[in-house]
């Protein structure tokens, strides 16, 4: 694992204005080498993963169904955005926010969560 820095560097005679807002980190140590940094930063981005969740409206009594939105479910909070990328939303819990997806009595929205082992596996060359 590598830790990427795409940031843009701001340049020019002028400090960036952020930077008032931001202790200047000039003289200080670094932690480790950047191999233990990226362990140290690998673990922490593994042990606060957000899990991952859509929501599939029902057509129907399971006569069809499609995904309408995706979600990530935080520590506090849960965000979602639908998959035409035009609705973003934030609630407590993913249940609250199932009411933005209903459609009338036909159309039910329901969280499923994401389970990798029930990802369809690759085909092979061999298939």
């Amino acid at each position: 694992m590598s830790i990427t820095n795409e940031t843009a560097q701001h340049d020019g005679p002028r400090p960036h204005p952020l930077d008032v807002l931001v202790n200047d980190p000039t003289g200080m140590r670094p932690l480790c080498d950047e191999r233990m940094f990226s362990e140290i930063m690998a673990g922490i981005v593994a042990d606060s993963v957000p899990r991952v969740f859509a929501v599939v409206q029902e057509y129907g009594e399971r006569v069809d169904g499609r995904i309408a939105a995706w979600g990530l479910a935080l520590d506090d909070h849960v965000q979602v955005v639908s998959v035409l990328g035009r609705a973003h939303s934030t609630a407590p819990t993913a249940e609250d926010c199932l009411r933005e997806y209903r459609f009338g009595t036909h159309i039910r929205p329901r969280i499923v969560w994401y389970d990798p082992e029930q990802a369809t596996p690759a085909e092979t060359e061999d298939d």
